[in-house]
């Protein structure tokens, strides 16, 4: 095949046209041009591709099935043209296409879809994944690259990354409405004696701030249930049992639950959340982007 050139590219144009229309007298009423026009393009790029696109019978023009294929690889073109150019739009606007977002679960089920809702409103043409994994797995994505900006658990400890401490906040106590501690104004550490507790499934105690702070203070609990953190709220509501956990993670859970009920906990257990990035993102305009809307966000969590 020749060298794509422009006449090339109209001529694939009008090409369309008329597999779409049916017939070369209505692709040319499309096209505002004559039916010969027509006609001696389809013969111009049936020879440059050396392919016959139609046979001629009775003055009409049949497709042939190499005609279909080339209709199809067209709009396949067409459609990475148009990807392209929402591309271009994007990087105008913030000076990149796309965006890898890793963040931690307990920030995955309302905070985040939010910040990425608000980013996608700005600018629909924004390419955006989203993966859920560990704090220190998201370091780990964002140091070698894998990703481009973090949700993490502080504190974090990182000589290639930019860590921006967001928000600090202490822990609630979730309990299911019938619970007889549900009618107490704060939970206390000592409540917890002999109840069945919901925790998410860490790997150790070390890393599981509330089993940490039990041992510490000789409490005994009647047992546990470990769970993937995104199912702790529902096993509370089914009154599997009662949890601790970041404000953050119960509000996005609970927002449609009234099975729930919250309370304050002493004594306080700290979380604090924050976000990572390599240093070339540091003046990048979607994070400024991210930056203002997400402690926005997070101001309402405070409330």
């Amino acid at each position: 095949m020749a060298d794509v050139t422009i006449h090339s590219l109209k001529a694939l144009a009008i090409f369309k046209t008329l597999f779409e229309a049916g017939s070369a007298s209505q692709a040319a009423r499309t096209l505002g041009i004559t039916q010969s026009g027509v006609s001696r393009s389809l013969a111009q790029l049936e020879e440059n591709l050396g392919i016959q696109l139609y046979l001629r019978e009775k003055n009409r023009l049949v497709a042939t099935p190499e005609a279909r294929e080339l209709y199809d690889e067209i709009l396949r073109l067409m459609g990475n043209i148009e990807e392209l150019r929402h591309s271009v739009l994007a990087l105008k606007e913030f000076g990149t296409s796309r965006l890898r977002i890793a963040s931690i679960p307990g920030l995955s089920f309302g905070f985040v879809p939010s910040l990425v809702a608000a980013l996608l409103e700005e600018n629909p043409r924004f390419s955006v994944s989203l993966d859920m994994m560990s704090s220190n797995e998201v370091q780990l994505a964002v140091e070698s690259s894998h990703a481009d900006i973090g949700f993490v658990t502080l504190p974090v400890a990182s000589r290639v990354l930019e860590v921006e401490p967001w928000l600090t906040t202490e822990a609630v106590c979730l309990l299911p409405t019938a619970h007889p501690l549900a009618d107490k104004a704060r939970i206390d550490i000592e409540d917890l004696c002999d109840q069945h507790l919901v925790i998410s499934n860490q790997p150790s105690i070390s890393t599981n701030p509330l089993l940490e702070l039990i041992a510490r203070h000789g409490i005994q609990i009647a047992g546990k249930t470990e769970a993937n953190i995104g199912t702790i709220s529902a096993l509370v509501a089914n009154g599997v049992g009662i949890t601790v956990m970041n404000p953050v993670t119960a509000r996005d859970q609970l927002s449609s639950r009234d099975e729930v009920v919250v309370r304050p906990f002493f004594p306080a257990m700290t979380f604090g959340f924050g976000l990572v990035y390599r240093g070339e993102w540091k003046q990048s305009r979607v994070l400024a982007f991210l930056r203002d809307r997400g402690k926005a966000l997070m101001a309402d969590y405070r409330d």
